[in-house]
Parts: structure tokens; C-alpha cells; sequence
């Protein structure tokens, strides 16, 4: 188990002692994933994709989130999450793609977790509800965002400023049922949820989550407990 303060990818220090590439890909669990050493724009950074046999197929299912990610088996609760992130759609990614890319957080042994993402495509599109479903919480598995978005429209999902093929800084701080999502180093909160679904007793593993024809990046993830 990992404690304290950590940061992966980018500068890296586990314990204070610098860490090689090949063993900052070694730290994360993988859940449908590949994980691996690569550059974004010029700059180190982890690549995160999955196959696009596991892309879902709306015609056959509905849509809904998973649990695809690559996850630090941490026992975090309360803290603050800080994570670069940048998502590109891949070469076969699905009408329905968006760049999906955020962060899953208190993933317990049971695989439940909690989880806020982008949607990055969507800040520019042309159709005012599409931007309105920017930013998302959601709780896997029972409050996946279809259920939240039909049961509690608008509530926990909003519009931000953010691109596709660049990257965003993420800066989330949980505490008890809330969680504050800070984009782009702002001051103030781009998204606030104040009833978590999850139990606010809820501890876990804090990863990086996408979903179906997303290519992701991330860089100099920073993970501080509060206690």
C-alpha cells in the first residue's frame, strides 16, 4: 500500500526517491486497459487505451458508464487529486465518442467506486445540451450517469471550458459526501457535488478512467490524504 503524498508521471516520487519510467507503469492496476510509457506534445506522459473490441454498441446495449481505468491501490478517502489529463478520439472510436477521461477515486476491493469525468468534445459542440454534459459524477455501478441523468436532470453533470488535444489540469478535493472539481488552475470550482452516492466512509484506489474510442494522456498525478 502506497501512503501519503505521491505524484506519477512527469516528476515522480514515491517515498522521495525518484522512480524509473517502466516502474511508474508498474505501480497501476489495470482494469481493461494498456498502459504504457509514451510523449504528448513533446512532453513524458502516460498513454491509456483500451481495445476496441470492449467499445460499447448502442445498438445492442445501453450506453452506461464502466470500469475501464489504471488505478494506484491507495487507501484514500478525503484529499486532494491532482492529474494533467489529455484525450484525442482514436482512429475508430464511435459516433457516440466524446474523449471520455477523469478520475475514479475510493475504488474499493469490490470495485465500486466514485467517479467525476470530461467530455471534452462536447465544451464546443454546436447544440447547447450536448455542452451542458461536459463535465460528469457518476457512482459505479449503481448511479451510472444515464440513471443520474434522468432521475436528477442537470444535477450532476455541467458545462466547462476545455478541448479536446490539449491538456487540462484536474484538481478534485473530497471531503466527507463532497467533491469540488477545479479545471485549468482556476480558484474557483468548475463543478461541485455535495451528495456523493457512495458512503462518505467510502476508501480506495484513485486511477485514471475512460471510456469507449478515447486515446488518453496523463501526467504528474498527485495524490494527497487528508488523514
Amino acid at each position: 500500500m502506497i501512503a501519503g503524498a505521491i505524484a506519477v508521471a512527469g516528476i515522480l516520487a514515491l517515498g522521495g526517491a525518484p522512480v524509473s519510467a517502466q516502474d511508474q507503469v508498474g505501480d497501476f492496476r489495470l482494469s481493461g486497459v494498456a498502459l504504457q510509457q509514451s510523449t504528448y506534445q513533446g512532453d513524458p506522459a502516460l498513454k491509456l487505451t483500451m481495445p476496441s473490441s470492449a467499445y460499447q454498441d448502442p445498438a445492442r446495449e445501453k450506453l452506461a458508464d464502466r470500469n475501464f481505468m489504471a488505478w494506484l491501490p491507495l487507501d484514500f478517502s478525503d484529499g486532494t487529486i491532482e492529474v494533467e489529463v489529455a484525450s484525442d478520439l482514436a482512429a475508430d472510436a464511435p459516433d457516440y465518442a466524446r474523449g471520455f477521461i477523469g478520475l475514479a477515486y475510493r475504488i474499493d476491493a469490490q470495485g465500486r467506486f466514485e467517479n467525476i469525468y470530461l467530455r471534452p468534445t462536447n465544451s464546443s459542440a454546436p447544440d447547447q445540451v450536448r455542452r451542458n454534459h461536459t463535465v460528469q459524477y457518476a457512482a459505479y455501478p449503481d448511479f451510472r450517469f444515464d440513471m443520474l441523468r434522468s432521475q436528477f436532470p442537470e444535477k450532476y453533470e455541467t458545462y466547462a471550458d476545455i478541448a479536446a488535444g490539449r491538456w487540462i489540469h484536474m484538481r478534485l478535493v473530497v471531503e466527507g459526501s463532497q467533491a469540488q472539481l477545479f479545471l485549468d488552475r482556476s480558484p474557483n470550482p468548475a463543478f461541485i457535488v455535495n451528495d456523493m452516492k457512495l458512503s462518505p466512509g467510502q476508501r480506495g484506489g484513485v486511477g485514471i478512467w475512460l471510456e469507449s474510442g478515447t486515446v488518453a494522456h496523463f501526467r504528474n498525478l498527485r495524490v494527497i490524504p487528508k488523514d
